[in-house]
């Protein structure tokens, strides 16, 4: 049964760190993601430029989707990041998309740009299906 994006967003509701920072799942598809995050003060570093975590948590959120919210039991196994840019504006937006699903292992690639449309960082992404047992 097709899940409706708001099943989706209830569904990872539960995913505290990243809904808490500010993360909003936007649009789902086949094995695929758009996540956005608005801005604020507390995703700056001491310089005042977006906190390389902040990026990061966009990305691994929109991998999270992507990867589950068809078929839940997926957990990243390594994941790369390429800072590319300095973030503008006050929004950032996340597009995970599955390259390669396997029986065990899959494959994504996250790109990451600023409301201005810059790319911010790029993310590679293997996950791995576990095992879910049903309580």
């Amino acid at each position: 049964m097709q899940k409706t994006l708001e099943e989706v967003r209830k569904l990872f509701e539960k995913d505290r760190f990243a809904t808490e920072s500010g993360a909003v799942i936007d649009e789902i598809g086949e094995r695929y993601a758009k996540c956005s995050l608005k801005l604020s003060d507390s995703h700056r570093n001491a310089l005042g430029a977006v906190m390389g975590g902040a990026i990061f948590t966009l990305a691994d959120f929109a991998f999270a989707v992507a990867a589950n919210w068809q078929d839940p039991g997926v957990v990243s196994l390594s994941a790369n990041i390429a800072y590319l840019g300095t973030a503008k504006g006050e929004s950032l937006t996340a597009w995970a998309q599955c390259v390669k699903n396997g029986r065990t292992t899959s494959y994504y690639h996250i790109d990451i740009e600023d409301e201005l449309g810059n790319q911010v960082a790029a993310v590679t992404a293997t996950g791995y299906r576990k095992l879910v047992l049903e309580h």
